[in-house]
Protein backbone atom coordinates (compact mmCIF):
# COMPACT_ATOMS: atom_id res chain seq x y z
CA UNK A 1 0.00 0.00 0.00
CA UNK A 2 2.81 2.38 0.87
CA UNK A 3 4.32 2.01 -2.61
CA UNK A 4 0.93 2.79 -4.17
CA UNK A 5 0.55 5.90 -2.00
CA UNK A 6 4.10 6.95 -2.90
CA UNK A 7 3.40 6.57 -6.61
CA UNK A 8 0.20 8.58 -6.30
CA UNK A 9 2.07 11.28 -4.36
CA UNK A 10 4.69 11.52 -7.12
CA UNK A 11 2.00 11.85 -9.78
CA UNK A 12 0.22 14.55 -7.80
CA UNK A 13 3.54 16.37 -7.27
CA UNK A 14 4.44 16.15 -10.99
CA UNK A 15 0.98 17.42 -11.95
CA UNK A 16 1.38 20.35 -9.57
CA UNK A 17 4.72 21.26 -11.15
CA UNK A 18 3.31 21.04 -14.67
CA UNK A 19 0.38 23.24 -13.59
CA UNK A 20 2.83 26.07 -12.84
CA UNK A 21 3.98 28.28 -15.71
CA UNK A 22 7.53 27.54 -16.87
CA UNK A 23 9.86 28.76 -15.61
CA UNK A 24 8.63 29.62 -12.12
CA UNK A 25 12.07 29.56 -10.48
CA UNK A 26 15.76 29.98 -11.48
CA UNK A 27 17.14 27.68 -14.18
CA UNK A 28 20.64 26.24 -14.02
CA UNK A 29 22.79 26.20 -17.16
CA UNK A 30 25.50 23.57 -16.69
CA UNK A 31 28.65 24.28 -18.72
CA UNK A 32 31.14 21.40 -19.21
CA UNK A 33 34.20 23.65 -19.52
CA UNK A 34 35.83 26.30 -17.31
CA UNK A 35 34.97 29.98 -16.98
CA UNK A 36 36.44 31.92 -19.89
CA UNK A 37 36.11 29.03 -22.34
CA UNK A 38 34.19 29.57 -25.57
CA UNK A 39 31.35 27.37 -24.25
CA UNK A 40 31.15 29.42 -21.07
CA UNK A 41 30.97 32.68 -23.01
CA UNK A 42 28.29 31.36 -25.37
CA UNK A 43 26.29 30.09 -22.37
CA UNK A 44 26.38 33.53 -20.77
CA UNK A 45 25.15 35.25 -23.93
CA UNK A 46 22.31 32.76 -24.40
CA UNK A 47 21.53 32.72 -20.68
CA UNK A 48 21.09 36.50 -20.63
CA UNK A 49 18.66 36.29 -23.53
CA UNK A 50 16.65 33.48 -21.92
CA UNK A 51 16.56 35.39 -18.65
CA UNK A 52 15.24 38.53 -20.33
CA UNK A 53 12.57 36.63 -22.27
CA UNK A 54 11.41 34.28 -19.51
CA UNK A 55 11.78 36.59 -16.49
CA UNK A 56 13.70 34.10 -14.36
CA UNK A 57 17.44 33.87 -13.61
CA UNK A 58 19.42 31.51 -15.86
CA UNK A 59 22.50 30.77 -13.76
CA UNK A 60 25.70 29.44 -15.35
CA UNK A 61 27.32 26.59 -13.38
CA UNK A 62 30.75 25.48 -14.66
CA UNK A 63 31.53 21.77 -14.16
CA UNK A 64 34.77 21.15 -16.11
CA UNK A 65 36.68 17.89 -16.30
CA UNK A 66 37.03 14.65 -18.28
CA UNK A 67 36.42 16.36 -21.65
CA UNK A 68 33.05 17.67 -20.49
CA UNK A 69 31.64 14.26 -19.60
CA UNK A 70 31.31 15.06 -15.87
CA UNK A 71 28.84 17.85 -16.61
CA UNK A 72 27.02 15.86 -19.29
CA UNK A 73 26.53 12.92 -16.94
CA UNK A 74 25.23 15.23 -14.20
CA UNK A 75 22.61 16.73 -16.51
CA UNK A 76 21.66 13.34 -17.98
CA UNK A 77 20.86 12.12 -14.47
CA UNK A 78 19.07 15.27 -13.31
CA UNK A 79 15.31 15.71 -12.91
CA UNK A 80 13.78 16.32 -16.37
CA UNK A 81 11.77 19.37 -15.34
CA UNK A 82 13.49 22.06 -17.42
CA UNK A 83 15.39 23.57 -14.49
CA UNK A 84 18.73 21.90 -15.27
CA UNK A 85 20.02 22.39 -18.81
CA UNK A 86 23.33 21.71 -20.56
CA UNK A 87 25.13 24.15 -22.83
CA UNK A 88 27.18 21.54 -24.60
CA UNK A 89 29.53 20.97 -27.52
CA UNK A 90 30.56 18.22 -29.91
CA UNK A 91 33.01 17.02 -27.23
CA UNK A 92 30.68 15.46 -24.60
CA UNK A 93 27.81 15.10 -27.07
CA UNK A 94 29.60 13.27 -29.91
CA UNK A 95 33.37 12.81 -29.67
CA UNK A 96 33.32 11.39 -26.13
CA UNK A 97 31.84 8.16 -27.47
CA UNK A 98 35.14 7.52 -29.24
CA UNK A 99 37.44 9.13 -26.67
CA UNK A 100 36.35 6.92 -23.75
CA UNK A 101 35.92 3.17 -23.48
CA UNK A 102 33.22 3.50 -20.82
CA UNK A 103 30.86 6.47 -21.00
CA UNK A 104 28.35 6.68 -18.16
CA UNK A 105 25.64 8.31 -20.24
CA UNK A 106 24.27 8.00 -23.76
CA UNK A 107 24.65 11.31 -25.63
CA UNK A 108 21.65 10.47 -27.81
CA UNK A 109 19.19 8.60 -25.57
CA UNK A 110 19.80 10.50 -22.33
CA UNK A 111 19.06 14.00 -23.66
CA UNK A 112 16.25 16.03 -25.16
CA UNK A 113 17.75 18.33 -27.82
CA UNK A 114 16.60 21.95 -27.57
CA UNK A 115 18.64 23.93 -30.11
CA UNK A 116 21.98 24.09 -31.85
CA UNK A 117 23.48 27.50 -31.20
CA UNK A 118 26.55 28.00 -33.37
CA UNK A 119 29.74 26.67 -34.93
CA UNK A 120 33.39 27.56 -34.37
CA UNK A 121 36.84 26.64 -35.63
CA UNK A 122 40.26 26.60 -33.95
CA UNK A 123 43.54 28.46 -34.35
CA UNK A 124 47.04 27.03 -34.09
CA UNK A 125 48.74 29.34 -31.57
CA UNK A 126 52.40 29.83 -30.61
CA UNK A 127 54.31 32.47 -28.64
CA UNK A 128 55.61 35.40 -30.74
CA UNK A 129 59.20 34.20 -30.39
CA UNK A 130 58.56 30.66 -31.69
CA UNK A 131 61.06 29.95 -34.52
CA UNK A 132 58.39 29.00 -37.06
CA UNK A 133 57.01 32.26 -38.46
CA UNK A 134 54.37 30.62 -40.64
CA UNK A 135 52.73 27.19 -40.84
CA UNK A 136 55.25 25.76 -43.30
CA UNK A 137 58.27 26.77 -41.20
CA UNK A 138 56.46 25.71 -38.01
CA UNK A 139 55.97 22.21 -39.42
CA UNK A 140 59.61 22.08 -40.58
CA UNK A 141 60.89 23.17 -37.15
CA UNK A 142 58.76 20.68 -35.19
CA UNK A 143 59.70 17.91 -37.63
CA UNK A 144 63.39 18.71 -37.13
CA UNK A 145 63.01 18.36 -33.34
CA UNK A 146 61.05 15.14 -32.80
CA UNK A 147 59.62 14.67 -29.30
CA UNK A 148 61.00 17.98 -28.03
CA UNK A 149 57.80 20.04 -28.11
CA UNK A 150 54.59 19.73 -26.08
CA UNK A 151 51.09 20.79 -27.10
CA UNK A 152 48.10 21.24 -24.81
CA UNK A 153 44.45 20.48 -25.52
CA UNK A 154 41.30 21.19 -23.52
CA UNK A 155 38.50 19.79 -25.68
CA UNK A 156 37.95 17.13 -28.31
CA UNK A 157 38.21 19.82 -30.97
CA UNK A 158 41.66 20.86 -29.85
CA UNK A 159 42.72 17.25 -29.19
CA UNK A 160 41.66 16.03 -32.63
CA UNK A 161 43.14 19.16 -34.26
CA UNK A 162 46.51 18.23 -32.75
CA UNK A 163 46.19 14.58 -33.69
CA UNK A 164 45.26 15.45 -37.28
CA UNK A 165 48.26 17.79 -37.50
CA UNK A 166 50.54 15.04 -36.15
CA UNK A 167 49.15 12.49 -38.60
CA UNK A 168 48.94 14.63 -41.73
CA UNK A 169 52.25 16.49 -41.24
CA UNK A 170 54.04 13.43 -39.79
CA UNK A 171 55.13 15.22 -36.61
CA UNK A 172 56.31 13.90 -33.25
CA UNK A 173 55.30 15.96 -30.18
CA UNK A 174 53.90 15.39 -26.68
CA UNK A 175 50.16 15.86 -25.89
CA UNK A 176 49.22 17.47 -22.55
CA UNK A 177 45.54 17.33 -21.49
CA UNK A 178 43.77 20.21 -19.70
CA UNK A 179 40.30 20.75 -18.25
CA UNK A 180 39.77 23.55 -20.74
CA UNK A 181 41.46 25.62 -23.42
CA UNK A 182 42.02 28.70 -21.17
CA UNK A 183 44.33 26.63 -18.95
CA UNK A 184 46.31 25.46 -21.99
CA UNK A 185 46.65 29.08 -23.12
CA UNK A 186 47.93 30.06 -19.66
CA UNK A 187 50.68 27.44 -19.84
CA UNK A 188 51.50 28.40 -23.43
CA UNK A 189 51.93 32.01 -22.29
CA UNK A 190 54.06 30.77 -19.39
CA UNK A 191 56.35 28.82 -21.69
CA UNK A 192 55.62 25.26 -20.57
CA UNK A 193 53.84 24.48 -23.86
CA UNK A 194 55.13 25.03 -27.40
CA UNK A 195 51.72 25.37 -29.03
CA UNK A 196 48.01 24.77 -28.68
CA UNK A 197 44.83 24.85 -30.71
CA UNK A 198 42.57 27.52 -29.22
CA UNK A 199 38.98 28.17 -30.20
CA UNK A 200 38.69 31.18 -32.47
CA UNK A 201 37.27 33.40 -29.72
CA UNK A 202 40.13 32.88 -27.28
CA UNK A 203 42.71 32.70 -30.06
CA UNK A 204 41.68 36.01 -31.65
CA UNK A 205 41.80 37.79 -28.29
CA UNK A 206 45.37 36.57 -27.66
CA UNK A 207 46.50 37.37 -31.20
CA UNK A 208 45.04 40.87 -31.15
CA UNK A 209 46.70 41.51 -27.79
CA UNK A 210 50.05 40.45 -29.27
CA UNK A 211 50.59 37.83 -26.56
CA UNK A 212 50.36 34.89 -28.96
CA UNK A 213 50.73 34.42 -32.70
CA UNK A 214 48.11 32.70 -34.85
CA UNK A 215 49.64 30.46 -37.51
CA UNK A 216 46.55 28.89 -39.08
CA UNK A 217 42.87 28.05 -38.66
CA UNK A 218 41.22 24.61 -38.78
CA UNK A 219 38.29 25.62 -41.03
CA UNK A 220 38.61 24.54 -44.65
CA UNK A 221 38.88 28.17 -45.75
CA UNK A 222 40.14 31.30 -44.03
CA UNK A 223 37.83 32.83 -41.45
CA UNK A 224 36.29 36.25 -42.22
CA UNK A 225 37.19 37.12 -38.61
CA UNK A 226 40.90 36.56 -39.35
CA UNK A 227 41.37 36.84 -43.13
CA UNK A 228 45.15 37.21 -42.84
CA UNK A 229 45.50 33.85 -41.05
CA UNK A 230 45.75 30.96 -43.54
CA UNK A 231 43.78 27.74 -43.29
CA UNK A 232 45.80 24.63 -42.43
CA UNK A 233 44.32 23.09 -45.59
CA UNK A 234 46.43 25.49 -47.65
CA UNK A 235 49.47 23.51 -46.51
CA UNK A 236 47.87 20.15 -45.64
CA UNK A 237 45.23 19.36 -48.25
CA UNK A 238 41.93 18.16 -46.80
CA UNK A 239 42.52 19.33 -43.24
CA UNK A 240 39.25 20.61 -41.71
CA UNK A 241 37.72 20.66 -38.24
CA UNK A 242 34.65 22.56 -37.03
CA UNK A 243 33.10 22.39 -33.54
CA UNK A 244 29.59 23.36 -32.40
CA UNK A 245 27.53 24.43 -29.39
CA UNK A 246 24.03 23.28 -28.41
CA UNK A 247 21.43 23.58 -25.68
CA UNK A 248 20.20 20.26 -24.27
CA UNK A 249 17.79 19.09 -21.57
CA UNK A 250 17.59 15.70 -19.84
CA UNK A 251 15.59 13.03 -21.67
CA UNK A 252 11.97 13.06 -20.55
CA UNK A 253 11.73 16.83 -20.28
CA UNK A 254 8.13 17.77 -21.24
CA UNK A 255 7.82 18.67 -24.92
CA UNK A 256 6.07 21.95 -24.12
CA UNK A 257 9.09 23.07 -22.07
CA UNK A 258 11.53 22.05 -24.81
CA UNK A 259 9.39 23.87 -27.37
CA UNK A 260 9.24 27.04 -25.29
CA UNK A 261 12.99 27.02 -24.72
CA UNK A 262 13.62 26.52 -28.44
CA UNK A 263 11.24 29.31 -29.47
CA UNK A 264 12.90 31.80 -27.14
CA UNK A 265 16.41 30.67 -28.14
CA UNK A 266 15.62 30.88 -31.86
CA UNK A 267 14.30 34.43 -31.46
CA UNK A 268 17.45 35.39 -29.55
CA UNK A 269 19.76 33.92 -32.21
CA UNK A 270 17.97 35.98 -34.87
CA UNK A 271 18.80 39.27 -33.14
CA UNK A 272 21.56 41.27 -34.91
CA UNK A 273 23.16 42.12 -31.57
CA UNK A 274 23.39 38.43 -30.61
CA UNK A 275 24.85 37.56 -34.03
CA UNK A 276 27.41 40.33 -33.49
CA UNK A 277 28.21 39.14 -29.97
CA UNK A 278 28.72 35.58 -31.23
CA UNK A 279 31.02 37.02 -33.89
CA UNK A 280 33.24 38.64 -31.26
CA UNK A 281 33.54 35.17 -29.73
CA UNK A 282 34.65 33.69 -33.06
CA UNK A 283 31.33 31.87 -33.43
CA UNK A 284 28.86 31.73 -36.32
CA UNK A 285 25.19 31.55 -35.38
CA UNK A 286 23.96 28.21 -36.77
CA UNK A 287 20.58 27.27 -35.28
CA UNK A 288 18.85 23.92 -35.48
CA UNK A 289 15.44 23.04 -34.02
CA UNK A 290 14.96 20.04 -31.68
CA UNK A 291 14.14 17.61 -34.51
CA UNK A 292 17.08 18.74 -36.64
CA UNK A 293 19.46 18.53 -33.68
CA UNK A 294 18.15 15.08 -32.77
CA UNK A 295 19.09 13.87 -36.26
CA UNK A 296 22.37 15.80 -36.32
CA UNK A 297 23.92 14.37 -33.15
CA UNK A 298 24.02 10.69 -34.23
CA UNK A 299 25.65 11.76 -37.48
CA UNK A 300 28.21 13.71 -35.46
CA UNK A 301 28.93 10.69 -33.25
CA UNK A 302 29.80 8.79 -36.45
CA UNK A 303 31.82 11.72 -37.85
CA UNK A 304 33.92 12.13 -34.71
CA UNK A 305 34.47 8.36 -34.55
CA UNK A 306 35.99 8.63 -38.03
CA UNK A 307 38.06 11.70 -37.14
CA UNK A 308 39.48 10.19 -33.96
CA UNK A 309 40.31 6.93 -35.76
CA UNK A 310 42.00 8.72 -38.65
CA UNK A 311 43.92 10.86 -36.16
CA UNK A 312 45.14 7.73 -34.37
CA UNK A 313 43.52 8.54 -31.00
CA UNK A 314 43.02 5.53 -28.73
CA UNK A 315 40.05 5.66 -26.30
CA UNK A 316 40.94 6.07 -22.63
Amino acid sequence: MRSIFAAVALLVSASAVMAQPYPSKPVKLIVPFPAGSATDQIARVVGQELQKALAQPFVVDNKPGAQGTIAAEAVAKSVPDGYTLLVTTNTPQAAAVSLYKHLRYDPVKDFAPVARLGTISFMLMVKPDFPGKDLKSFIAHVKANPGKFSAGYGSSGSQVSQAMLRSMAKLDFVDIPYKGIPQAITDLLGGSLAFTFADLGNGLAQAKGGKLRALAVTSLKRSPLAPDVPAISEELDGYELIAWFALMAPAGTPKEIVSRLYDVTARALAKPEVVARFGTLGTDVAPMDPAQLAAFIPSEVAKWARLTKEAGIEPE
